[in-house]
């Protein structure tokens, strides 16, 4: 039968057990995850490497002996807006309405995305 000092004795072991397990579990998984960051910190030194090694000269050079202009990187402008979201907005491809004529009708007009009129919901028995 169950004493009082064997009750103490079982809770306690086991409490005993688990926080050792936790210990040891714990310094397993932060040793995984040093290792891990490890990794993937030579791995991104090593692709920073390859990628900037050939790029990058040994001492710096002016533009025009790099092949450049002066007062540029030697490339026209860029035309294209793919990709800037900021440029796109201002050349949609489908306006619904055409700009207000005057500044009495930008204060009255509304925006091409919002309705010319309010929803109204149908009136009426919806079950028949």
């Amino acid at each position: 039968m169950n004493t009082v000092k064997s009750f103490w004795m079982g809770w306690g072991s086991l409490c005993l057990a688990g926080g050792g397990a936790y210990y040891f579990a714990k310094k397993s998984i932060n040793a995984d995850r040093a290792a891990r960051l490890e990794e993937s910190r030579r791995k991104k030194q090593m692709i920073d490497s390859l990628e900037y090694s050939e790029n990058v000269p040994s001492r710096p050079l002016s533009a025009s002996a790099m092949g450049g202009t002066a007062s540029g990187n030697g490339t026209p402008a860029r035309t294209d807006t793919a990709g800037s979201p900021s440029q796109e907005a201002s050349s949609d491809p489908a306006p619904t309405r055409h700009a207000p004529a005057t500044e009495g009708q930008q204060v009255v007009e509304k925006s091409k995305y919002e309705s010319s009129t309010p929803y109204r919901s149908p009136k009426g028995d919806r079950f028949s």
